[in-house]
């Protein structure tokens, strides 16, 4: 490669922002661990906001070579350093494995300070490490989690959707960190399609997959069971899938959430639209522990996160494995990409589109239109209880 080349590759490299979470636990020993790695800076430009001295402090317990450079902010960067923008410059108490409001407070202020850079451009996408929730209330940090307030500075009005996501799984969860008992009066017809919008574009735009397709789960046992055990399947969910449909999107259910993940069914789609947290989580966790991460949908910018927490009780020991974050590193990375290039794709359609017509008339969007009719009854004769022999035992 010669030095213009070389040049040239510099320049391409996205600017990564990554904000240090909280200063107690886990999260700058995997952000460490990873960023450690030399061949990282041929992927990306790392920025950490955060401070240098807590940086060199949980550096000193990792005990590995970590050389950084210091910037005020990404605006400009040493491409082939792991770089720091110093979100504030007092000393900090630093409290190993426990949630005090110093932890809080400095975690917001580096999210905050790496928000800002988003907005602005500096960065192409943002990796979070974790927040402790309590810590976060101690601090007066007026959200629920990172979903929350990213969606208010990124969402441009819109909901988002929390996304949880593997090599396997895409798991949607319709209704984000709320607690059970108010699940139930949150679920509308228009709050499922709204959801179900989102998931679809995002499966189309950020993991370039043409015609997804969406497997919805019921929020009762056994999806309401007709109405024995329920109706919001049948009266709120299943409307709003049939919506979806009429406007050409792929999705299909609602299913019983236990035989869709006992049965493996889940393979045979792209996404899931789960209803509330547990329903999506405890499967994902379950089957993509240690290598999923979490994606926060339908936003102006990227964001990812592991899928862990603070992981207080090793915090300090040294023990923690980076294979989330890192992981979480590389899907910002490649979802920034897929971005970039599905918008640069879109740029001329309208030329591209007329020129299709033009030489094939109407032909190649009626055979579209046959594919998606083909799949979604394969899907919809592909039935896992009683086609394939899944059918569930009676509770008693």
């Amino acid at each position: 490669m010669n030095e213009q080349a070389a040049a040239q590759e510099k320049l391409d490299k996205l600017k990564i922002g990554i904000s240090i979470g909280d200063i107690n636990g886990i999260g700058l020993e995997v952000i460490i661990k990873t960023l450690a790695n030399p061949k990282i800076i041929d992927f990306c430009v790392p920025v950490l906001y955060g401070s240098s001295k807590i940086v060199s402090y949980h550096k000193n317990i990792v005990g590995i070579d970590f050389p950084f450079q210091q910037i005020r902010n990404a605006e400009r960067v040493f491409p082939d350093r792991v770089n720091i923008v110093n979100c504030w410059q007092e000393n900090v108490n630093i409290v190993l494995g426990k949630p005090t409001d110093a932890s809080g407070k400095y975690a917001y202020e580096a999210l905050d300070f790496a928000v800002k850079e988003l907005k602005a451009g500096n960065i192409d996408a943002l990796v979070t490490a974790p927040i402790n929730k309590e810590a976060m209330q101690m601090a007066n940090f007026p959200f629920p989690g990172h979903t929350e307030f990213l969606t208010q500075e990124l969402g441009n009005g819109k909901e988002s959707l929390m996304l949880m996501v593997s090599e396997e799984l895409r798991i949607g969860i319709a209704t984000n960190h709320l607690p059970l008992r108010e699940v139930a009066g949150k679920v509308t017809k228009e709050l499922i399609a709204r959801k179900l919008k989102t998931f679809e574009e995002t499966l189309r735009i950020d993991f370039g997959i043409d015609r997804p397709t969406i497997a919805v789960l019921g929020m009762n046992p056994h999806a309401g069971d007709g109405g024995v055990l329920g109706d919001e399947d049948d009266r709120l969910i299943r409307p709003a899938i049939i919506e979806a449909k009429k406007h050409g999107m792929l999705a299909m259910g609602p299913y019983p959430a236990d035989g869709f993940f006992g049965s493996a069914y889940y393979k045979k789609f792209d996404g899931i639209l789960a209803i509330y947290h547990d329903q999506g989580l405890i499967p994902f966790k379950l089957l993509a522990f240690g290598t999923g991460i979490n994606y926060t949908a339908g936003l102006s910018a990227v964001r990812t996160s592991p899928d862990h927490g603070t992981a207080y009780d090793i915090a300090g020991k040294n023990e923690a494995e980076p294979d989330s974050f890192r992981e979480a590193l590389f899907m910002a990375i490649e979802i920034a990409k897929n971005r970039k290039e599905y918008y640069a794709d879109r740029a001329n359609a309208l030329v591209r589109r007329s020129k299709i017509k033009s030489e094939s008339g109407i032909e190649e969007e009626e055979e579209d239109l046959e594919d998606e009719l083909e799949l979604e009854e394969e899907l919809e004769d592909d039935q896992p209880y009683e086609e394939e022999g899944y059918e569930e035992e009676e509770e008693q």
